[in-house]
C-alpha cells in the first residue's frame, strides 16, 4: 500500500528515492520500523479482543502424553489458545500496508504464514473440540510438505536465475555444494523443519515469542543485508535481488510477536497454539532460504534447534535402550521437571536466544 501511493505521487518519490537503501527504490529502512509498529500495534489493538473471542470458543485442554506434567501444568487449562491467529493477522496487515506486493519473495512468505497458519488452526480446532490431539502426525506433516514443496518450487524458479541462488553455502570456509533441482527437496525440508521446531519450543509462557523476537531480529537484518549490493560485496554474503523486502515482512514478525508477548508473558492470558508456531517458524526457513542462510539458521535458531533434537534423543534412547536422556522432553520440560520456576527458564532461554542470534550475524564478517 504505501509503496503503490509513493509510486504514484512522483514528486515526494524522487526526493525520497536519492536516500534509499539497497535495491528497493522505495525507503526500505523506514519500511522496516513502520512495519514493526504497525504489527505491534495491530497486535495490542486486537488482542484482548481475540482473548474473549478465544475464552469462549478454544480453551486450552492439558492434555500431554505425560501424566506428571500435565498436573503441573494444571492451571494452565481453559486458557485461551489459537493466539496464533492474531499473530498472522498482524503480519499480515503490516506486510500489506508497507511491502512491495510485487516482490516475489515477499508474496511466497505471504502465502507461507497464511498458509501454514492455516494448518496450524486446523490442529488447534481438533484439539479443542475433540478427545484427539490434534491432527494426526501423518496429516499435519501430509498438509506441510504439500505447501511446502509449492513454495519450493515456486522458489526454486526465482533462485535459479541468480548467482549461487540454488547452492548450499558454509559461511566458514567459503564451501559450497551446487544443489540444482534437489533444491526443492531441500527447501521444503528447511521449512518443514523450521516449522516445527519452533512449534516444540511453544510449551512455556512467552519461551516461543521470546526468542522468535531475536530469530526474527537477525532475519530482519540478513535479509536487509542479503538484497543491499555493496553490503553483500563488503560481507562476501549471496546478493539476492529484492531480497531485502523480506527484512519489512521480519520486522512484521518481531513487532507481532513482541505484541503478542504483552499477553502471553507469564501468567498467560492466551497461548500461541499451532496456529501461531508453525507460520513464524516456517517463516524463518523461507527467509534462510532466500537469503542461502541455512547453516546461519542452525546458530540464530539453535533454541529450537536443541529443543527439535532433545525430542528425537528422548524417543530415540527409549526405543533402543528402554531409558530417558531426560526427564521429559522437550528440553524446557526436563527443566519444569527439576523444579526450576517457569519464568526462570523462559528468561534463560531467552538469553541464549540473543546471545546465539548475535553470534550469528557477527559471523557473516570472521565468515
Amino acid at each position: 500500500m504505501l509503496v503503490w501511493l509513493l509510486n504514484h505521487y512522483p514528486s515526494f518519490f524522487e526526493r525520497i528515492a536519492g536516500v534509499s537503501t539497497g535495491d528497493s527504490r522505495v525507503f526500505l529502512t523506514a519500511r522496516i520500523a513502520l512495519a514493526t509498529m504497525i504489527s505491534f500495534i495491530t497486535a495490542l489493538i486486537f488482542g484482548p479482543h481475540a482473548i474473549r473471542w478465544l475464552k469462549q470458543n478454544f480453551r486450552e485442554r492439558i492434555d500431554s502424553a505425560s501424566q506428571k506434567l500435565n498436573e503441573l501444568h494444571a492451571a494452565k487449562g481453559n486458557t485461551p489458545t489459537m493466539g496464533g491467529l492474531f499473530i498472522v493477522l498482524a503480519i499480515v496487515v503490516a506486510a500489506i500496508l508497507c511491502g512491495d506486493l510485487t516482490n516475489r519473495y515477499l508474496l511466497q512468505a505471504l502465502v507461507v504464514v497464511i498458509g501454514f497458519g492455516a494448518i496450524g488452526a486446523q490442529d488447534d480446532w481438533i484439539k479443542v473440540r475433540s478427545k484427539q490431539r490434534g491432527l494426526t502426525a501423518r496429516d499435519k506433516f501430509a498438509w506441510q510438505w504439500l505447501l511446502a514443496l509449492f513454495v519450493a518450487i515456486a522458489l526454486y524458479f526465482v533462485q535459479a536465475t541468480k548467482p549461487q541462488g540454488v547452492e548450499l553455502i558454509f559461511p566458514f570456509g567459503k564451501f559450497s555444494v551446487a544443489l540444482n533441482v534437489f533444491f526443492i527437496i531441500w527447501a521444503a525440508l528447511v521449512i518443514v523443519g523450521s516449522s516445527n521446531g519452533v512449534n516444540l519450543t511453544d510449551g512455556l509462557d512467552g519461551l516461543a515469542p521470546g526468542c522468535l523476537i531475536f530469530a526474527g531480529s537477525a532475519f530482519a537484518v540478513l535479509t536487509y543485508l542479503s538484497g543491499h549490493r555493496i553490503m553483500a560485496e563488503y560481507l562476501s554474503i549471496p546478493h539476492m535481488t529484492g531480497a531485502g523486502e523480506l527484512s519489512v515482512l521480519f520486522g512484521a514478525l518481531v513487532g507481532a510477536m513482541l505484541g503478542f508477548l504483552w499477553f502471553n508473558c507469564h501468567p498467560a492470558q492466551v497461548f500461541m497454539g499451532d496456529s501461531g508456531s508453525l507460520p513464524t517458524g516456517a517463516l524463518l526457513g523461507y527467509g534462510a532460504l532466500v537469503t542461502r542462510q541455512e547453516v546461519l539458521l542452525l546458530i540464530v535458531g539453535g533454541i529450537f534447534v536443541v529443543e527439535t533434537l532433545s525430542v528425537i534423543a528422548q524417543v530415540a534412547s527409549f526405543k533402543l535402550t528402554g531409558k530417558r536422556v531426560l526427564a521429559c522432553s522437550p528440553l524446557h520440560n526436563h527443566f519444569v521437571f527439576k523444579g526450576d520456576h517457569e519464568t526462570k527458564i523462559v528468561i534463560r532461554f531467552w538469553i541464549c536466544a540473543a546471545l546465539l542470534a548475535l553470534v550469528a550475524v557477527a559471523s557473516l564478517k570472521i565468515g
